[in-house]
This record gives C-alpha cells, structure tokens and sequence, in this order.
C-alpha cells in the first residue's frame, strides 16, 4: 500500500535538514524505509507476489546507494540517521 499524503508529510517534517527541505537524503531514505516496510508486511501475506518483490529489490538498492552517498558526504548525519531508523542492527 503507497503512503498517504498525510504520513509523508509527517515523515518529511520529522527528517527535514533546513525549513523548505523536501528532497534531502535524509527525508528520501525515511520514506523509502516507509515503503519498504509496508511492502515487507504485504509480501509476508503474499509470498507469491513476485512483481512486488521485485519493487522492494529496486527501493532496497535506491536506499542502500541514497546510505551509502550520505555516509561519504557527512558520516554524522549518515550515524544519526541510522540511529532514529534502526537500520544497521
């Protein structure tokens, strides 16, 4: 199920780097990490969803490329980001 309008605003204002910020890296992976778990709990009731599947595969590798780009940039924000997340168990 796609993300309401209502909860990414919410996720963008929660994550949001400077006051008209809706595009950082930040904000991008909170809502990828959004998606990516709603698509989790589909894909647990529907294990034979293989177009699914294969969207969750895409967001994973956007995420982790968006991870890895922030961690070179500015390893703080990559670490606090991580941190509020819980990615990186």
């Amino acid at each position: 199920m796609a993300l309401t309008q209502e909860r990414k605003q919410e996720l963008i204002e929660q994550y949001k780097v400077h006051e008209s910020d809706t595009g950082s890296p930040e904000v991008q992976i909170a809502i990828l990490t959004e998606n990516i778990n709603n698509l989790n709990s589909h894909l647990r009731t529907h294990k034979k969803d293989h177009h699914s599947r294969r969207g969750l595969l895409k967001m994973v590798g956007q995420r982790r490329n968006l991870l890895s780009y922030l961690k070179n940039k500015d390893i703080t924000r990559y670490r606090t980001l991580v941190d509020k997340l819980g990615l990186r168990r």
